[in-house]
Order: structure tokens, then sequence, then C-alpha cells
């Protein structure tokens, strides 16, 4: 078995990948975007060109990150897959080609921590789901690891909706193109000094406002859940950035 690579050896890879990335979200582009399916993508403004960050998505289908790969197109975007994908045998190689890096959920996974963290210091843009896991029903109270991760990088945060893919698999094999969206809000930063040591209600007060800012892109109400309720939606550890 092959050792994996050391977090600066990880970043310092990423270079390497480039080309692999060009035919894999052309391909995405073309097999998904344009045949397989209608995908409508809005905000694309919102991405800048340099600046390093997050890209923070709501979590309802398989395909979510595929589609966040193939909607980036100023730049790649790398997304954290769930170790289990690491024994599928369709995922893992998708995985591998792309140059993504592996979370063990059940763990406190240091190693995925710092490879996110060391990637947005040398410049890159991750994707990031802040619940964790799926949920087709709406937005459910998330996890800390998005604030932890853009506190310690000074990453800007970009929330981005996916909406329509809930039953993408049920459609295709029905024989219909379904209809989704990937739609990129105001990205934002997080008002704290990556020195700073915060606590779990810092991090939980970060979050709260960060999900809210999520809700707020999500065209369809429905799919906000906890979060439906976006008058409640606060900035008092957030502030609002131009992403060129």
């Amino acid at each position: 078995m092959t050792e994996a690579p050391t977090v600066e050896e990880y970043v310092a890879r990423q270079p390497s990948f480039a080309w692999r990335r060009h035919i894999m979200r052309g391909a995405i582009r073309l097999g998904i975007f344009r045949i397989g399916a209608r995908v409508k993508v809005l905000g694309a403004e919102n991405i800048p060109d340099t600046l390093p960050g997050i890209v923070m998505i709501n979590h309802i289908s398989l395909i979510d990150p595929v589609l966040g790969m193939g909607a980036v197109t100023n730049r790649f975007v790398i997304p954290m897959s769930k170790i289990e994908n690491r024994s599928s045998p369709v995922i893992a190689p998708l995985v591998w080609w792309w140059g993504s890096y592996y979370v063990d959920r059940d763990s406190l996974d240091r190693q995925a921590l710092e490879n996110s963290i060391e990637l947005i210091k040398s410049g890159q843009l991750i994707l990031l789901s802040p619940e964790g896991t799926r949920h087709k029903g709406g937005l459910t109270r998330p996890k800390e690891g998005v604030a932890y991760v853009a506190a310690k990088s000074g990453a800007i945060v970009i929330p981005c909706a996916i909406v329509g893919a809930e039953n993408w698999n049920r459609d295709i094999f029905g024989f219909k193109r379904p209809r989704m969206s990937v739609t990129f809000g105001r990205p934002f930063r997080f008002k704290v000094d990556s020195t700073a040591r915060l606590n779990r209600d810092q991090r939980s007060a970060m979050m709260e406002e960060a999900m809210y800012q999520l809700a707020l892109t999500i065209p369809d109400e429905s799919l906000r859940g906890d979060y439906r309720d976006v008058s409640k939606a606060t900035t008092e550890t957030i502030e609002f950035i131009e992403p060129r």
C-alpha cells in the first residue's frame, strides 16, 4: 500500500494536477451540465480569481461536489471527500484523478484539517460541506470545521447553494434531464485573528451566521431547513468582501 503523502507533499503537488483537472472539468461540463442535465450557474462573479478560500455548500446529493467542481471555471476548487469513498470503485479513481483529499468523519482528522488550512494558505480554493453529510430535507445544524479552517487560514467563504439535485439518479434512470442550479452568494470573512484561540461558543456563533448566509443563497425556501427564517441572520462575526 502506498503511504499517504504528508501535508507538505500534498500541497506541493497541486500544480501537477492542473492538466487532469482541466480534462475532468471539461468532461463534467459536457457530460452533466449540457448532456445529462440542465444546470444553471448563478453568481459566478462572486468567485474571486485569486483569493484563497472555501466554497461552502449545502449537501443534498452525491453529485454536489461534482457540480461545484464544474461550476467554478475561473480556477479549480478542491473538494474534501469522505474516507468511505476510498473503497468505491467508481468514486476513488475520480478523487485520485482530481487530486482531492479524504476526511475521516468519525474522528478528529487532523491531517484533513491541516490539508485544508495549508491548501488555503498556498492560495487554493477548497470545497466543504458544513453539515458533514447529506440532508435532502434542508439545512441542519453544522459542525465547526468551516469556522476552524477559515479562522486558522484567513480564508474567505463563498456560500454555494445546490438546488434540484436531490433525485438526479432517479430522473436520469427515468430518461429525464434533471434541472439543477448552482448559486454562489456574497463572499465574506470571519472577523477573527488567525492567531486567536477560539472556544466552542465562538465557533458556534460564527457557524450560525455562516449558515444563514448559505440559507440566503438558496432560492428554494423549503431547502433552508433550520435556517428558513432568514430574518434572524446577523453579521456580528462576518464581514463581506469584494470578490475581485
